[in-house]
Parts: C-alpha cells; structure tokens; sequence
C-alpha cells in the first residue's frame, strides 16, 4: 500500500485492540479509536500524536458510521464477556459492517479457534469448521456474515486466526491472574491440565502480523490467514519461565472441572466457560506456514523478552510498582522448535 491509510480501531484499550494500535501509532500512523472510557484510553495511549479518540459505543449505528466516514481500515476488535456474547456480537459486527459500507473499506476482524471444535489435527485456512460449542457456533456465523459482506462488495475482510493469547494490558480471567500472582508470590492458576503442549500468541507479534496484512492489502475481497505464534511444551513450563523471572518457587493451581460446575450454578461466567473445556483438556493447532511463508523475515520476541516486558507493564499499570527481572531463561526448547505445529503430539 503506497498511500498512508487511515484506520478506525474498535476494542482499542481490549487486549488485541491495544497491540494494533501501539503497534500502528509507532509507525505514526492516522488511527481514530472509538472507546467508552476516554480516560483509560488516555492513560493506555499518552503522547500518541497521531491518535484521535472518540468517546462511545460500537452499539450506536449512526455514531459508528459518523467516524468510520473515510477510513480505509475498520479494525473489529470489540469483544464482551461469555455470557454476552449472544446478546452483543451480531449487532455489533452487522453496525461495523454497515460503517465499512460507506467506502468499501477493510474490516480487519481477529478470528479464533472456536469454529473448529476439538480438531484433531493442525487447522488450516481451508479447514472445515465444525464448532462443538454454542460459542463455536456463533463465531462461525459472524465470520459467514463478514464473508457475504465481503462477497456482496460492501466491504473487504481479512481475518486474522488466533490461539490463545498473552502479553500487556490482557487483563481477562485466564491471564491477568498469571502475571499479577507471579508479581505478588501466588501460585499461578490454570484449568484442568497444565502439562500437555499448548498454542499461544504474545499479543504484540499478532498485531505485527495482523499490520503488515493491512499495509500490503487485501488480495481478495475476502481473505483468511493463521498466526499461531508458539506451541510451548506445556503450561507448567511456560509457567516455569515466568517464575524463573521473578527469581521465585511458584505454584501452579489446576483448577478441576467440579469447581466450575459448582460455579456454574452461581456465576454466568463460570456457567459459559463449561462448554470450552476442550481446549484445556486437548492441544488445539493452528497451521502458520502460509502467514510464515509471506513474511519469512519475521521472528516471534523472544520469549524472555517478552515475558519481562509483560511482567514489567502488569507491575506499572496494574500494581503501580517496578519490576526487575531476576534471572532471564536461557535454557529449554527455541522457539523455533516452540512454534512447529508438528511439535505436539494432539490428543
């Protein structure tokens, strides 16, 4: 792309929002964000003059249209809790596609693995989505409602397949316990298996990916691509890393199944998060040899590096203190063996 973009993120102070828009403001890229709480955007993004933020709410059609007016990029971002999923998701994703209408513009949506179900073996571009999951289910109707935009000329899309994902300002239930506990000396909390192989993106490295396919342009009206980012051993060793950093003997809390059940009867969250237990129980790969293909001169950060920088952010932003690391891993698997989606054995 030779002409400089402008680019509308939506979801900008989430986790995936926040890479990409670090990410294009360091290239001092033209970027509107629409957020409900300019203050906290204030605070993620200071000193950003490039940047222009709107306060409000992808829910409101004719707001969302107004600041969509003229940009090439429309990055959909905007995610809710499980239990608002149904209530949310469609609404706001047909409101971004009718934004993107005006000027054919891009919609960049970050897809994940949900449509695919517990697939046992690495899931490609071209793979067949078979969701076992309510959630699943309605993942694979939005990106179907983004395919037919796309095929009917309203819009472009490229979608962005991506595992689990990790890194600063990824404040959800999953991730913000890890670095936090591992900051405060608790033991590190995961669900129900911490020692089989696992995928995971640093959520920096996906929005260098997801970036370098807006520069270069959609090919297609309609393209879907995979960024797996790494497939470490286990969670008990990522965990081990992540420990060897802080310079301390931390736990690992596995959470069993019949805690959540118990939950479930008292908690939304905990009620919704049953039915994802598969992709704590089996390893579940994307295949990134396309996107590695495209860009072979792009390498993951490495993981000491990217583990301190996260440890570092959560001490800033969210325990208001400093860190320094102790010891950096420089032992164990390469990440080039990390991301091989060959590596695991899928059970």
């Amino acid at each position: 792309m030779t002409t400089q973009p402008n680019i509308l993120v939506l979801g900008a102070t989430g986790s995936i929002g926040y890479a990409v828009t670090t990410n294009l403001l360091a290239r001092q890229l033209p970027v509107t964000i629409l957020v409900r709480n300019r203050l906290k955007a204030e605070a993620l993004f200071p000193n950003a003059p490039t940047l222009t933020i709107v306060e409000g709410d992808v829910q409101d059609a004719n707001t969302l249209r107004q600041i969509a007016a003229g940009k090439q990029f429309i990055f959909h971002g905007i995610n809710y809790p499980y239990d608002q999923w149904f209530a949310h998701m469609e609404p706001a994703t047909r409101n971004v596609i009718d934004a993107a209408r005006q000027n054919r513009a891009t919609i960049v949506f970050p897809g994940n693995v949900y449509n695919y179900g517990n697939a046992n073996e690495p899931i490609r571009e071209d793979s067949r989505p078979v969701p076992n999951s309510r959630k699943g289910a309605l993942r694979v109707a939005l990106e179907d409602l983004l395919a037919r935009a796309a095929q009917d000329g309203a819009c472009r899309v490229l979608t962005v397949r991506l595992p689990d994902f990790w890194g600063p300002n990824v404040l959800n239930e999953g991730v913000k316990p890890v670095f936090e506990g591992a900051l405060q000396g608790k033991a590190l909390p995961w669900l129900l298996n911490a020692d089989i192989p696992h995928q995971f993106v640093y959520t920096p490295d996906a929005a260098e990916i997801i970036v370098r396919l807006m520069l270069r342009g959609n090919q297609q009206p309609y393209e879907r691509w995979n960024y797996g980012g790494e497939v470490v051993p286990s969670v008990r060793w990522l965990f081990g890393q992540i420990a060897a950093l802080t310079g301390q003997q931390l736990k690992i809390k596995v959470y069993p199944k019949w805690l959540f059940f118990v939950l479930g009867l008292f908690v939304p969250m905990m009620r919704e998060l049953k039915e994802m237990f598969y992709l704590y129980e089996n390893s579940v790969i994307l295949d990134d040899n396309k996107i590695r293909q495209l860009f072979p001169d792009f390498s993951e950060t490495p993981l000491d590096q990217a583990l301190t920088d996260t440890l570092t952010w959560f001490a800033r932003h969210q325990l208001k203190q400093e860190f320094t690391p102790v010891i950096r891993p420089t032992e164990g698997t390469s990440a080039a063996d990390r991301h091989r989606v060959s590596s695991p054995s899928i059970s």
